[in-house]
C-alpha cells in the first residue's frame, strides 16, 4: 500500500521561533504562509509542517498523489481505495472519506498509542 508523501505536522507555540529553530537544523521553507500561522519546511527528503493554533497534537501526514516535493505524481492510489483496504483489515476510522466522491479528500485514524494519522489527498 502506497500512502504517498510523508511528513509530520507539528503543533507549535510560536511559529516564528519554530521556523528559526528548524532553519538552524538546515530546513528551508517549501510552502505555507507564516502570516496564517502555518509553514511547510524541508531538509533533504524530510518534510515537516509547522502549525500554530490549528490542532491540539502532532499528526503523521501522508499525501497520496504527491512526491516529497509536493509535486503531482502521474500514478497514485486514491485515498478512497486506501480507506477501503484499511477497512478490510479492520482499522477503525476517526473520520472517513465519502467513497462516492472524487478528487480531494481525507481520512484520519489513530495508531494504538493515540497518535493521529492523516491521509490527505489534495487532488
Amino acid at each position: 500500500m502506497n500512502l504517498g508523501a510523508f511528513s509530520i505536522s507539528l503543533t507549535v507555540k510560536d511559529i516564528h521561533k519554530s521556523k528559526e529553530f528548524y532553519e538552524s537544523l538546515g530546513f528551508q521553507t517549501l510552502g505555507g504562509d507564516i502570516s496564517q500561522n502555518w509553514l511547510i519546511m524541508k531538509n533533504g527528503s524530510t518534510v515537516i509542517g509547522l502549525f500554530q493554533g490549528m490542532f491540539d497534537k502532532n499528526i503523521l501526514t501522508f499525501n497520496p498523489g504527491w512526491n516529497q516535493n509536493a509535486e503531482n505524481l502521474d500514478s497514485f492510489t486514491d485515498v478512497r481505495d486506501i480507506q477501503k483496504e484499511l477497512k478490510a483489515k479492520g482499522i477503525k476510522f476517526s473520520t472517513e472519506v465519502d467513497e462516492s466522491t472524487e478528487g480531494p479528500a481525507h481520512f484520519t485514524i489513530e495508531d494504538p498509542d493515540g497518535n493521529q494519522i492523516l491521509v490527505d489527498q489534495h487532488r
